[in-house]
């Protein structure tokens, strides 16, 4: 292994980790060069175990022979960072990451048609920009028997350093992909669409007629304004989760786990 001992953040090959944003990490002229960051050894590990690639690790000195050594092993011949505790914790976030970082390659993404095939279940997330949200709705997903994940394109990314961190390693474990077509697309894979929103036409979340859809793709909207007109009055269904208490309605990851429970595949 390739241990290099740092007294910069201005030390080559840091940038990944310290300067660059996540509009730069990602890459979108040429996303085969794109980058991740992962924080923490639960989540590397289960992005190691998942297949993604590690190039680089950066880490405080005791986590070379302790909570990272498992991980350095599994990682080949990376260049591996490590410097004074408090150098390396005037990196934005670092005292969040318990002491390793690890940036990876994107992988190549999937096409709509790999994440819908031989699924019974799908999540659409429609705009949703918070990164918190999106982890949370990912770490429902895997949890609660969701098979892909469809995102439009002004939603947040996945693979964002909290989104990541939110998650614990769950987007790693779902597959997921941009949509660029109108989500009635489905329909040629065999799904029909429910919208998550409060219409005078919606029905209960426990209606009849959700359980017993073979393919079933669950539309999630932004955290203000909720679905688009234009997507509700496209989908298939509309439906709501009962409220208490004169609430309206809950926060998008909450909803997120209480659809995917509700409207799970029954075999």
């Amino acid at each position: 292994m390739a241990i290099i001992k740092v007294t910069s953040l201005s030390h080559p090959g840091l940038e990944v980790f310290s300067t660059l944003t996540e509009a730069q990490l990602r890459n979108r002229l040429e996303p085969e060069k794109g980058i991740f960051i992962v924080e923490s050894p639960k989540v590397i590990r289960v992005a190691l175990t998942a297949g993604f690639e590690p190039i680089a690790l950066l880490c405080e000195g005791k986590h070379i022979t302790g909570d990272a050594a498992d991980i350095i092993a599994q990682c080949g011949d990376i260049p591996i960072y490590t410097g004074e505790r408090e150098l390396l914790a005037s990196l934005t976030g670092y005292t969040l990451t318990r002491g390793v970082l690890c940036a990876m390659r994107r992988p190549t993404p999937r096409s709509v048609e790999c994440v819908c095939n031989g699924g019974h279940r799908l999540a659409i997330i429609d705009g949703v920009v918070d990164a918190t949200n999106i982890g949370a709705i990912f770490r429902s997903a895997a949890a609660l028997g969701i098979d892909g994940v469809l995102l439009t394109p002004d939603s947040c990314d996945p693979l964002n350093r909290r989104a990541v961190r939110v998650s614990m390693g769950s987007v790693f474990l779902v597959p997921w992909t941009w949509l660029d077509a109108p989500i009635n697309a489905l329909h040629q894979y065999g799904f029909r669409t429910v919208a998550m929103a409060l219409t005078d036409n919606s029905v209960p979340i426990d209606a009849p007629c959700l359980q017993q859809e073979p393919k079933l793709a669950i539309i999630m909207g932004t955290e203000g304004d909720g679905l688009p007109h234009e997507t509700i009055a496209e989908a298939d269904y509309v439906a709501r989760i009962p409220m208490s208490n004169q609430v309206d309605s809950l926060n998008v990851a909450a909803a997120s786990a209480v659809a995917f429970w509700q409207l799970r595949y029954k075999i």
